[in-house]
This record gives structure tokens, sequence and C-alpha cells, in this order.
């Protein structure tokens, strides 16, 4: 594994993301410097202001990288909304190489407002199904009908993700769903929840209802490790999982398949603040984080994680939504410092 050579795809995104993937480069630089490591990255084009160039957020050209590469990290993107327009560039690299599995770690970090000081749980979201189907269709001018595709194949492979996350963790896996209103879709998940953890007698296992996790994430957050959940539920809580810890600004992604893996922050691309340097690019540092974690270098994940949280304990380089000054590029800089 030390002798890899890893080929990484790197797509920049919009609005801020190109000042957000540039304060993280250094970052992977001084990794890749101080464990030697073979990492090399390659840029490629993506994202709303692609379009009119090319008519698509996802350009052949990148498409092709992404399929010579192990893996990409990248920035946000743009997506608008309304029936006829362009599908989210994220949603087309995770259908293109199926990757199932949505990682979102919510942990209280040092010197970052946190609702407890003790919060440290996964949000594991089914990435290709549910809601976010995309089957979505109109009859006539005055209904509209989206389809929730649950599979067994679907909830198998994710349930299995994360139960074995779980072990590795405090071993405690909670299903989260609406089952007593969407009794079908929801009743095979939690069948296939159930029926998968048997094979993990050392996981505690439980369920609760979406409604009541989204309550019990603020009044009780200490008590959760890692939830499993279907495609839309996911997003929501994993957002209110991110609020709980300081914000979007602090929270990492990964969407990792069986063969191929994404690594994005999870929030937005605020298009105000394009051009600004003014972001905070500690999410995507963290989400670059895990992939050193995929990759299976820990120490050079370990040394991310350390670098992040000096520079947050130490408190005199940070963006504004923590309360600082600096610059995006100047944390990103101060990051890779410290490493």
């Amino acid at each position: 594994m030390v002798n890899k050579v890893w080929n990484v795809a790197v797509i920049a995104g919009d609005g801020t993301g190109p000042d957000i993937i540039a304060a993280t480069i250094p970052v992977i630089d001084a990794v890749k410097k101080k464990f030697k490591l073979n990492i090399n990255l390659t840029f490629g084009e993506g994202g709303l202001h692609c379009v009119e160039k090319y008519g698509t957020n996802l350009p052949p050209e990148t498409l092709e990288l992404l399929k010579r590469s192990d893996c990409v990290i990248k920035g946000p993107a743009t997506t608008p909304e309304g029936a006829e327009s362009i599908p989210s560039l994220a949603v087309q690299i995770r259908k293109t190489f199926d990757l199932y599995a949505n990682v979102r770690p919510c942990k209280t970090l040092p010197n970052v407002k946190s609702l407890k000081p003790n919060i440290d749980l996964v949000i594991v979201r089914e990435n290709t199904e549910g809601m976010y189907s995309g089957l979505e269709f109109k009859i006539g001018n005055d209904a509209a009908i989206g389809l929730r595709v649950i599979t067994r194949k679907g909830c198998e492979r994710i349930c299995r993700f994360a139960f074995d996350l779980a072990r590795t963790r405090k071993k405690h896996l909670t299903f989260v769903h609406k089952g007593n209103i969407l009794k079908v879709t929801d009743g095979l998940f939690k069948e296939v929840f159930y029926g998968v953890g048997k094979e993990y007698p050392d996981v505690t296992a439980d369920d609760a209802h979406t409604d009541a996790i989204t309550q019990w994430l603020i009044s009780k957050p200490e008590t959760f490790d890692v939830l499993v959940t279907e495609n839309l539920f996911g997003d929501i809580i994993s957002d209110e999982g991110a609020e709980i810890v300081g914000g979007v600004g602090v929270g990492p992604g990964a969407n990792i398949g069986d063969k191929y893996a994404m690594f994005e922050p999870i929030h937005g691309s605020a298009p105000k603040y394009t051009g600004m340097d003014k972001v905070d690019p500690v999410a995507t540092i963290l989400s670059v984080r895990m992939m050193f974690e995929w990759m299976g270098y820990k120490d050079a994940a370990i040394a991310v994680q350390k670098a992040v949280e000096t520079v947050l304990k130490e408190g005199k380089v940070l963006t504004y939504d923590l309360g600082g000054t600096a610059k995006c590029s100047e944390v990103g800089k101060e990051i890779a410092g410290k490493i």
C-alpha cells in the first residue's frame, strides 16, 4: 500500500469551490512530503460554469479523467432548480461510479461552538436510491409524482457498510426510518437491517423514527455512534448533525463505492462569496483526511486531523464563520504548516 501510486482527480466546482480547493492543495502536498506518498493530482472541469462551454456540468473529458483515476476530490458545485435543469454534478458522479455510501462524520472540534462537548457520531446515508432516485414525472399540469425506490440489494450493502463501520468505533448502530408511515419501503429496509445485524453480534443494533432523531440529535447527540438511513432522510439529518458541531463549514463528507470514492464538503457553493477567498476550507480538508483513511494511510489521516484541531484550538487563523478574520487560503496554509 505504501508504494502504491494513487491517481486522484480534482474538480474545483463553482462559486467558492475554487478557493476551497486551492486552500486544500497545500495540505495534500504537505502530507505527501511528510509521509512520502505517491499521489498524483490531475485537475478537471466540472460545475455550472461548464454548461455554456460544453452543454453539461460534467464534460466528457472530465468523466474520462475520473474513469482513469482512483478517486476524486470535488469542491462544491452549483445545482440549479427546475424540472428542466441539469442534474447535480455530485449525483451524476455517484451514479456513474455506484458510490452507494455517503459518510458524514459529526464531531466536536476544539474552539468551535458545539451543542455539547463530546459529540462523535457518523451518519451513513444510502446514496443511490430512495426519493433521490430521480424518477419524477408530471401528470398533466396539476399533478407530479416522485418514486421512492428501496431495493433489497441497496439496503443490504449500505447496512453491511454501516455495521462494518460501527464495529471499528463504539459498536452501536441506529437505523433511522419512518416505517410507521412508509410501511412497505422502510418496512423492507428495517427487515434487511436486522437481518444483516445477525451477522454482527458484537454490534448493538436499534432503530428510531426520523422525526424523533431530529429531536434527539439536539437533546442527546452524545448517545449516538453510527446512524444509517435512506437518501433523503440522510441528507436532512446530516446537515443537522453538522450544525450541532459548528456548521456545514466544518462538515466533511465521503461518497464510497466498492471500487471508487469521491470526497467533498457537505456544504454548497455559496455563489455570493465567489472569488472572495473568504469561506472556511476545514470541511474540505477534513474530507481529504477521510480520503487518506480510505487509502489506508491512517497516520496521514491522523496528522491532518491533529493539524486542523491545533489550528482551531490556537484560534489565531480562523475564517469568519468561526469568529475570525482570516482568508480561506490563510487557513489552508496554516494547517499545512502544522503538518
